[in-house]
């Protein structure tokens, strides 16, 4: 800074036109609500606390919000969560994938062919599945890096290739679309039934069961045996991956490569190496719903994961993620994947025909899409 610069600005530091003890305008203090309305998952609890209001008002008796009624809901969020997780991780990222749902059948099916029909352990088949999973992930954003197209159509072109290979190699191999019998094998096996079969906390669930803080069966068993174990896998992820988002740097990096690709780029932030360990991460999360769910329904099935990435990518919208990049919550995705579970079963317990289950489910989406580029609106123009 020159002469002349210190001079003016100490022209303007003692300008007798300010009063004394005026606050300098670029430092305001913002109230607490605008705070919390800047955090994107605040959108996603809000709609949350909403659900949960018109449920409890419109099927508070009906046995929804007993234990095995939180526990039915819970497991589908979780199953839900599980892939909103690593989609939210990658939309953040600027990138979609649309290829999870064919994943989730394909990864079944690396599990099962190789368990029933050519007699591997099934612990050899599930590390198959995972290995697979992540090459293919890998490889596709291997493909959008290098060649730079939008990965909206890298991914639609997966979705079709894995769908089809997944129809015909269980046609080929078993001659038929649904593989039975895995579970079975998973039970045999302890490692397999104890990560992805069955539930948590058994014993747990047992003594509160005997001092009468969990409905009993004649046997003596308890109503809820536990906290199945998709729930136990998806609190796990999210908690590893909303710490890494938030704590770390390559959350950071994260971040960067969402907000602007070549400004992260220029100033050393790796974003073909982010990018590609994020369709690697949302593979993975495909591969693990695929492998609980075959261990606990005990099959395997062509049309599993129909539809999936859609839904992952609501719940993670609707959990404060944009579509543009460089914005969201892993929080936020999770109470996404709530609201989805909440209303997916509430639904049964009222009298409102399960067909307006999408209607809501857009709406909220709508809502969530106008809610968040006002957000984002009033944060830029604070700026």
């Amino acid at each position: 800074m020159g002469v002349a610069d210190h001079f003016h600005a100490n022209l303007r530091k003692h300008d007798s036109s300010d009063p004394p003890g005026a606050a300098d305008e670029r430092v305001r203090r913002e109230s607490w609500f605008k705070q919390l309305l800047s955090r994107p998952e605040f959108a996603s609890l809000a709609g949350t606390v909403m659900v949960f209001l018109v449920f409890a008002v419109s099927a508070g008796n009906s046995g929804m919000f007993n234990l095995d009624g939180v526990m039915n809901w819970s497991q589908v969020a979780a199953y839900l969560g599980l892939i909103a997780v690593g989609a939210c991780l990658l939309m953040i990222a600027g990138e979609f994938d649309l290829s999870i749902g064919s994943m989730i059948g394909f990864a079944g099916m690396m599990v099962a062919l190789p368990t029933m029909y050519f007699h591997w352990p099934i612990e050899l088949a599930i590390v198959f599945a995972f290995v697979g999973s992540m090459l293919l992930g890998a490889l596709n954003g291997y493909l959008v890096m290098r060649t730079r197209l939008p990965s909206f159509i890298v991914t639609l072109a997966f979705m079709f290739i894995l769908r089809g290979l997944t129809l015909a190699l269980s046609v080929m191999f078993a001659d038929r679309t649904i593989i039975s019998g895995v579970g079975d094998v998973a039970a045999k096996s302890a490692l397999a039934h104890m990560l992805f079969q069955g539930v948590a906390f058994h014993g747990l669930f047992r003594w509160l069961g005997h001092i009468g803080l969990v409905k009993l069966l004649d046997s003596g068993e308890p109503l809820v045996p536990g906290v199945p174990k998709v729930i136990v896998w998806w609190l796990a992820l999210a908690a590893v991956c909303a710490f890494t988002l938030a704590k770390t740097r390559f959350g950071n990096w994260i971040f960067a490569v969402g907000g602007d690709a070549n400004a992260a780029k220029n100033v050393g932030v790796p974003v073909r190496r982010v990018k590609i360990r994020l369709f690697v991460l949302t593979a993975f999360c495909a591969c693990l719903f695929a492998v609980l769910q075959v261990c606990d329904i005990g099959s395997a099935a062509a049309d599993r994961g129909l539809q999936k990435e859609f839904e992952a990518i609501i719940a993670a919208v609707i959990g404060g993620t944009l579509l543009t990049g460089g914005y969201g919550s892993v929080v936020g995705a999770c109470f996404g994947s709530l609201i989805f579970g909440v209303v997916q079963i509430g639904i049964t317990y009222t009298n409102i025909d399960s067909d307006w289950f999408r209607v809501f489910l857009g709406l909220m989406l709508l809502f969530a899409v106008l809610f968040n580029h006002y957000v984002r609106s009033r944060v830029a123009a604070s700026r």
